[in-house]
């Protein structure tokens, strides 16, 4: 645990680091301020922010630390390579006050033990769609809170293994969801501030009986108890992200990070899966055709 908190700091300062020297470099465009003006002036009604879409593409790399007693008994930690896909529009829900988020990542890494001595290969992604109600507590500053669903699959592979050489994970997830919103400026270069915090509230997850092998599974049709209701009390998980917006011309610059923490205890097994991530990409935001929906 320590272990982890220490990581967690560290990755912490050293993004609050980074913010720190980007006021120093960063020369917006005059035309790119305008714009962002020009979009809050829009939003300000309820049938343009209907039309309103943002949508980012990020890529980034972090530390990943894997657990899976199924596979083996030691920690796997290594690095990660991950893609995120986000797109956000309002609804026309509630006067305009609602918006819904569309949130894709894909990710790989490559793990060792703590010995150096095997090596284990993940492959994961997950899919998440939520609701939020927005509530704008000050001119710059707003919350949102609501709902969030989310499907999730992919391996771990044991490069050592022979008769249970890989783990599978599915399942699927019902949670909640908020966000808090800041915009400010430094100097006159706007800047956007957002973290959202995800926790899974209940759910069904696939997962074998320790010492169960697939071919059991699937060829001789020993299938009792292996898709298992969860909830916080066997799978305590949670996903952050903290992002930054920048202006740069027609689109927007966002640095992010990611603290990704998936956890299970089922049928005899347990695992976990802890990503921190740094990421950068570009965000792009324009408004539907009327009539579109």
């Amino acid at each position: 645990m320590k272990n982890r908190l220490s990581t967690t700091l560290c990755a912490f300062w050293a993004f609050v680091a980074l913010l720190s020297l980007l006021p120093v470099g960063l020369r917006a465009q005059t035309a790119g301020l305008r714009e962002r003006q020009a979009v809050d002036t829009l939003l300000a009604a309820p049938s343009a922010r209907a039309r309103f879409v943002s949508r980012a593409t990020l890529y980034g790399v972090g530390a990943a630390n894997m657990y899976d007693t199924y596979l083996s008994p030691q920690e796997y930690r290594g690095v990660e390579v991950r893609v995120l896909r986000e797109n956000l529009r309002f609804t026309p829900w509630g006067d305009g006050k609602w918006s819904r988020q569309v949130l894709f990542q894909g990710y790989v890494n490559y793990t060792h033990n703590h010995v150096d001595n095997n090596n284990s290969v993940g492959l994961l992604g997950s899919w998440g769609y939520g609701v939020h109600r927005h509530f704008r507590l000050t001119p710059n500053f707003r919350l949102l809170a609501g709902g969030m669903a989310d499907l999730n699959g992919g391996f771990l592979w044991n490069m050592r293994n022979g008769n249970n050489p890989a783990s599978a994970r599915a399942y699927v997830n019902l949670g909640v969801s908020g966000m808090a919103v800041w915009d400010l400026k430094i100097r006159r270069y706007p800047i956007r501030l957002r973290y959202q915090l995800n926790v899974p509230l209940a759910g069904v997850m696939f997962s074998p009986h320790y010492g169960q092998s697939y071919y059991e599974i699937f060829s001789l049709g020993n299938a009792g108890g292996v898709v298992r209701f969860t909830s916080l009390h066997n799978q305590p998980s949670l996903r952050q992200l903290l992002t930054v917006d920048l202006p740069a011309r027609r689109a927007k610059l966002r640095l992010a990070y990611v603290w990704d923490a998936q956890q299970s205890s089922l049928n005899d097994i347990r695992t976990h899966a802890y990503s921190h991530v740094f990421m950068v990409g570009l965000v792009r935001e324009f408004y539907l055709l009327r009539g579109r929906r």
